[in-house]
């Protein structure tokens, strides 16, 4: 389901250690036992704001769900299922669902052989279109880096406590006290480090926005970059320099499995920690709860782009001093997904786009306005989300800027702490937008927009009907018994 997971087994083992009796556990989750035996039998979920509270009254990691999470793999085979090469075998997703649950390991397994698969096929396809012999090829890995580094961040629900401390000592030491935090970092760059730092012209750069030259002890910046990304890039550098232990740990303990991807993810580490240091977790926290969330005014506060608070605000997951649990979501125009992460529960989908209802999409209809929507997906779970397009800076008439979609969202009952969310129902479900993880994934045969049919149902062609959308059902008063345009479930199972 959408944002839960099925770990009964789990939570009856935790509960069995610490010698607590399912009341007993059940009063500190404020639930009723019944509802507590229902999840440990596997028979409700775990919502994401029930394994927060979980892991605060234990002292749990929350690796220590998600390295082992069925909700995630359920997701992952559900998406493998729904290939057309397994269209004749009417894999359900109940099917999906009890192989996770009940062998795990063969699941997995069953995973590994889908995305060689997946890898053979996009292989051979790239060097069909390459035959001709024109210049080198190289063939794609089974899994991207970026998919890799996505689901180490996913797996410590973006939060790394290493770093937060690294950025609080960073703060002290640099004395990043006043509004120009900037001018700070420079004279702590060059008194602890002995660089030196310059903001060079475009043409100059040849493309590059930050530049790091180890023999001249000089830090190269851009004159495209905004004074928030200038700062943003000083940090990151200074992470670069300073924080290996803290940056190997992190790699070494993850399933990595390139060099590549050791490599972005030491990128993406020290992105956090340059987040971290411009917008301190207890000061952050604090303006975010007291405006409301409102990123515009974060924004100016502290001197952050609009991306940047986003990312900021999915990272608050300290025991005791959490902010919303928000996932997000960044696109391009054509619907490629370059970063994801569901600290809301939300799935995404691994091998495909998102859905196109998500806000996401329509926020390149009013660029750098941000729009609002409430979701509601199959399974009944609510969202309400904030999306807004975002430029990345270009190198001039020659290099034009990139225009990117950002969503921010969280679980319905948790939007009203959202300034956005005055004035919307966030219980009314006929308001809502009913929206899927991805066409192969959902079962909404009304949606105009559905490209493929659902991963459990055929196509049936019915060449006298036709529908609102091509796999709408509907009822043929020549023939008898309904016909569809479109899927339709086999028979028998």
């Amino acid at each position: 389901m959408a944002s839960q997971a099925y770990l009964g087994n789990k939570i009856r083992r935790l509960r069995k250690e610490k010698s607590l009796s399912q009341v007993q556990l059940a009063g500190m989750l404020h639930i009723s036992a019944s509802y507590l035996n229902l999840i440990e039998r596997n028979q409700r979920a775990m919502t994401v704001p029930l394994l927060l509270k979980l892991a605060e009254i234990f002292h749990l990691d929350l690796r220590t769900f998600a390295e082992d999470d069925e909700a995630q793999l359920v997701a992952d085979l559900k998406e493998a299922f729904s290939d057309a090469a397994f269209a004749a075998e009417d894999v359900r997703p109940a099917d999906a669902q009890e192989l996770a649950m009940s062998s795990p390991t063969v699941a997995r397994a069953v995973l590994r052989l889908y995305r060689a698969y997946r890898k053979s096929r996009d292989d051979a396809q790239a060097l069909a279109k390459v035959s001709g012999g024109e210049g080198p090829f190289g063939f794609e890995t089974v899994r991207l880096p970026m998919e890799e580094v996505s689901d180490v961040i996913q797996e410590h629900m973006n939060y790394f406590p290493d770093l937060e401390e690294a950025a609080e000592t960073l703060a002290k030491e640099a004395k990043l006290e006043g509004s120009d935090i900037q001018a700070a970092l420079l004279r702590h760059l060059e008194k602890a480090h002995g660089i030196k730092s310059e903001i060079a012209n475009a043409n100059q750069l040849e493309g590059a926005v930050r530049r790091y030259i180890p023999r001249r002890k000089r830090l190269v910046l851009s004159e495209i970059l905004s004074p928030a990304s200038q700062t943003f890039q000083i940090v990151h550098q200074i992470g670069l320099l300073t924080l290996d232990p803290i940056f190997d740990r992190i790699v070494d303990s993850s399933r990595l499995s390139t060099d590549d991807s050791r490599r972005l993810c030491r990128v993406a580490l020290a992105n956090y920690f340059a987040g971290a240091v411009i917008m301190p977790y207890d000061r952050f926290l604090e303006a975010a709860e007291n405006t409301r969330y409102d990123l515009e005014i974060l924004e100016h506060r502290f001197r952050a782009s609009f991306e940047q608070v986003c990312h900021r605000l999915t990272s608050l997951h300290r025991t005791g001093a959490r902010g919303i649990p928000f996932h997000l979501i960044r696109i391009d125009i054509a619907g490629n997904i370059s970063k994801r992460f569901s600290g809301s529960g939300i799935p995404f989908a691994r091998y495909s786009g998102a859905c196109p209802r998500w806000n996401v999409h329509a926020a390149f209809l009013t660029p750098g306005m941000i729009r609002t929507q409430l979701s509601a997906m199959p399974d009944g779970t609510m969202y309400f989300s904030i999306a807004r397009t975002v430029r990345k800076a270009g190198g001039g008439h020659q290099v034009p800027q990139n225009r990117l979609a950002i969503e921010l969202g969280c679980e319905a009952k948790q939007a009203s702490a959202m300034v956005y969310a005055d004035g919307v129902d966030l219980d009314r479900v006929e308001a809502a937008v009913p929206v899927g993880v991805t066409c192969r994934l959902c079962e909404r045969m009304d949606c105009r927009q559905r490209a493929f049919p659902p991963m459990h149902q055929r196509l049936l062609i019915d060449e006298n009907v036709r529908g609102l959308s091509f796999f709408a059902t509907l009822q043929n008063p020549e023939t008898s018994g309904t016909r569809k345009t479109g899927a339709t479930r086999k028979p028998g199972r």
